[in-house]
């Protein structure tokens, strides 16, 4: 769509800082939701891999001057709408799966606007696996095999891990069996709840390497929401009172002696499978508080966290059982945070309890950008300002990880339409200081001092041993043993209830023989085994003895072979520094080649430029000379126009100067002609000016003069009345400054307010203004000026006067005809060349030769 307008707004410089090699910077990725409806109006643009664009919606001025801005952000990496799970998984989840493995521990949030898809993100849907489930599910695929039995770890509710015996694990084991009421979670895929049980195909598995054969690994999930600032235990079985039920009572944070934080009394659930995790992790889901909201149909109304913790032991030196010592246990854990959205109540239309979960939301996420910003500001700047983490329990929860114990990893989420705008641009700007922030790179794991492929030896010997026995025709097979102890014939009731029983004791003491006769027969067999095992070993002791002196002449035969091969190697060494000799040569001459051939093709190109370059020059210039001689004629054309507008126009100057001439000679004779005659006192009339229609043909040739003046009509003196009269109010200024002439040259307004200072009550009464000016002209006569204007209403509320007219008055003696003559000389010189200098709101009026009468 087209904007007009826009104007690209320059990014904000950052302030420069030295990069540290022991410190990693947050990733900060941004994903882009699809819109809901194709034809609705979207305000983000995906630029490229790294760069989004963010469009002002329509209607909605961005700066003063009413311009569109366009910001650019730039992240590791942004996802189009197009992108996969899989995708996602693989750049942004992937890397911390196998860093959880290596012992390191990893921070991953979703972070956005309601509505923006962090919780798809997260958990994903049937089919389209999000990075929760895809996390569990390359970490079972890749320590699967070398997963301990249950409950050999178990947690020592400080954050710890205690390690226990085989008997002890299954004691508890057993324990846990005879318990009917406990839930029992499947192991397969086969028989996994249909609700997530296609959350990832085959085909979206994948597996982490390098991991360490040689250690058994344990999983401990636990799941846990921040709802209005308390912290409650999803995955806690409470029990459940009909009559009286009792509210989920929230946890505390504690520390721990590696002054690492953690929920104390939070359930810690051991899972063997993908299945099963999962299944852990949907029992808490169906717990979390969502709700119904204008914007959001399932809006999250608490923070989520879910935590992976990963313990790894290393086995014996046998390869066989767990090293039982407590400081070889390793612990890491991958923390999967799904924030809830920021909202605007405005927009949600909250009310009660909705209202105050979404002051809480945004009280926390305020929260951790003020942690963000001092971050970044104690790393740019230098300073030791205190981080806040205590103010909100999502950040004292994860303040270790800013502290550098593992890496940190965002998700912005992005719903691209317009009415999100203003909330987009507050999301993208905590993201571009959150990438400013750096965290120390987490240490990497001690090295175990036992020897390296333990595992594969004790299993390469236990099949060895079998095959070993099968050969023997030994079958040792553990059923086998089951179903032999289960053949022993069961005790009979023992209790004694008469002393004159008989029976009981004679029943219990035939058992007893069976059972004994049965020990004896496998204690025979255990012997037989023994002696043809011990018979083994030493035919093994002897072909040991045989297969070492048949390796001692193979190492002497591999010994002159090795000699052979060194001479042959020096002969390949000989001829390869040979070869790279003349390849080397080749190379040179090649080059050599390839230089010339550069140069002849830069000499073609730079004479093709040339040639290039003279035709353009030769085009240029016949273009040039065509239009020099057009606007050399047209110059010349506009000059031969202004010489003769200018000759015309001095020769009705000249003109004008002879009739006024002539008109002053005239007005000599008629003055000298009044003194003689003292009888006739009668004025003169007021000679004509010649006419101009023998200058009519120059006045229509001229182009750019003014027409002339018209010629000044008669005055009657009788009924001259000024241009102030009317019907309307008027306002009369007159300044107590003026010259003190009495009533000469002043005429009567009727409706007029006379005043020495006009005020704003003054003029609210009244629609016209004229203000009074007299004084002593040069020629010692006295002129009067009205300066008049309409009064008007300003917006403020006040009064403004727009000034439209002057009006002139001036009295003339006829016992002066000198002045007058001046005067008159005076006045036709002024007036003949300001004609075109008139303000198109300013009229003058002149009257010569009569007084203004006092009303009576």
């Amino acid at each position: 769509m087209y904007r007009p307008g826009k104007s690209k707004t320059p990014r904000r410089h950052c302030m420069k800082k030295t990069p540290n090699p022991e410190k990693d910077p947050v990733g900060v990725f941004c994903r882009i939701r699809p819109l809901e409806d194709e034809n609705e109006e979207c305000c983000v643009e995906m630029i490229s891999n790294s760069t989004i664009q963010l469009h002002a919606p329509d209607g909605l001025k961005a700066n003063r001057n009413g311009e569109y801005k366009e910001m650019q952000y730039s992240f590791k990496k942004v996802f189009g709408i197009n992108t996969t799970q899989m995708e996602l998984f693989e750049v942004v989840a992937k890397p911390l799966v196998e860093d959880l493995i290596q012992c390191k521990n990893g921070l991953l949030f979703t972070y956005g606007v309601t509505g923006s898809g962090k919780t798809f993100t997260m958990t994903g849907s049937p089919g389209e696996g999000g990075l929760l489930p895809r996390s569990l599910d390359m970490l079972f695929n890749s320590i699967g095999p070398f997963q301990a039995k249950r409950f050999v770890f178990k947690s020592d509710d400080k954050n710890g891990i205690d390690i226990q015996n085989d008997v002890d694990a299954l004691l508890e084991r057993q324990k846990r069996d005879a318990q009917p009421l406990m839930p029992k979670t499947n192991s397969s895929r086969q028989k996994a709840d249909p609700e997530f049980a296609d959350m990832i195909s085959p085909q979206g598995e994948c597996k982490a390497e390098n991991v360490d054969e040689d250690c058994c690994y344990s999983i401990f999930v636990s799941y846990i929401e921040v709802y209005n600032n308390y912290i409650y235990d999803l995955l806690e079985d409470a029990p459940f009172d009909p009559i009286r039920p009792r509210a989920p009572q929230s946890k505390i944070l504690r520390e721990d002696q590696n002054h690492t934080m953690y929920v104390a009394g939070c359930t810690e659930v051991e899972v063997k499978s993908t299945e099963e995790a999962f299944e852990v992790f949907w029992r808490g889901q169906k717990k979390r508080r969502i709700a119904n909201t204008q914007l959001n149909r399932e809006s999250s109304r608490s923070h989520s966290v879910f935590t992976l913790k990963l313990v790894q032991a290393p086995l014996d030196s046998d390869g066989d059982h767990i090293l039982q010592d407590k400081n070889q246990v390793t612990v890491s854990q991958l923390c999967l945070v799904d924030l809830a959205g920021s909202e605007r109540t405005s927009r949600t239309r909250a009310e009660g309890s909705r209202l105050r979960e979404a002051g809480n939301i945004n009280q926390s996420l305020m929260t951790l950008r003020t942690c963000m910003e001092v971050l970044r500001e104690n790393q740019m700047c230098g300073t030791n300002k205190m981080v806040p983490y205590r103010d909100s329990k999502v950040t004292h929860l994860f303040k270790n990880y800013f502290d550098g114990e593992g890496k940190v990893k965002m998700i912005v989420c992005v719903n691209p339409k317009a009415d999100d705008y203003e909330e987009t641009m507050a999301v993208m700007r905590f993201a571009e200081m959150t990438q400013e922030v750096e965290v120390a790179r987490p240490v990497d794991r001690p090295i175990c001092g036992l020897a390296a492929g333990r595992r594969q030896k004790n299993q390469a010997f236990k099949e060895e041993l079998s095959r070993r026995l099968d050969e023997r025709g030994i079958v040792d097979d553990p059923a086998l043993l089951d179903q032999l102890i289960e053949s022993f014939p069961p005790l009979p009731p023992c209790d004694l209830v008469d002393p004159g029983d008989d029976q009981t004791l004679p029943r219990l003491i035939e058992v007893l023989e069976r059972r004994h006769r049965i020990r004896q027969l496998m204690t025979e067999q255990f012997k037989k085994t023994a002696n043809m095992l011990n018979s083994m070993l030493q035919q093994c002791d002897g072909q040991f003895g045989v297969n070492q002196n048949l390796i001692q002449d193979q190492q002497s035969n591999l010994s002159e072979k090795e000699k052979v091969i060194f001479n042959q190697r020096a002969e390949i060494e000989r001829l390869t520094k040979k070869s790279k000799t003349m390849e080397y040569k080749i190379d040179i001459l090649q080059k050599t080649t390839n230089m010339y051939e550069d140069d002849k093709r830069l000499l073609k190109r730079e004479l093709e430029t040339h040639s290039q370059k003279l035709q353009e020059e030769l085009l240029q210039r016949k273009r040039m000379e065509k239009y020099m001689q057009g606007l050399v004629s047209d110059t010349k054309h506009k000059w031969e126009k202004e010489c003769e507008r200018r000759v015309n126009a001095k020769q009705l100057e000249m003109q004008n100067k002879l009739w006024v001439r002539d008109e002053k000679l005239k007005q000599l004779k008629a003055i000298v002609a009044e003194n003689s005659s003292s009888s006739n006192a009668e004025r003169p009339e007021k000679p004509e000016r010649p006419s101009r229609n023998g200058d009519h043909n120059y006045g229509q040739k001229r182009s750019g003069s003014p027409s002339p003046p018209p010629a000044t009509r008669e005055i009657n003196p009788v009924h001259r009345r000024s241009h102030s009269a009317g019907g309307v109010k008027w306002v009369d200024h007159k300044p107590a400054s003026n010259v003190d002439i009495g009533t000469v040259m002043q005429p009567i307004i009727p409706n007029a307010i006379q005043v020495s200072s006009p005020s704003e009550k003054t003029l609210d009464k009244c629609q016209k203004y004229v203000l009074r000016h007299q004084e002593l002209a040069s020629d010692g006569e006295i002129a009067t000026k009205l300066i008049k204007g309409n009064i008007f209403k300003t917006r403020s509320g006040g009064k403004a006067v727009e000034f439209t007219d002057v009006e002139t008055l001036r009295q003339e003696g006829p016992i002066a005809p000198s002045r007058k003559r001046r005067s008159g000389s005076a006045e036709t010189q002024n007036n003949t060349p300001d004609q075109e200098n008139w303000a198109p709101g300013e009229s003058t009026s002149m009257a010569l030769g009569y007084q203004k009468r006092r009303r009576p």
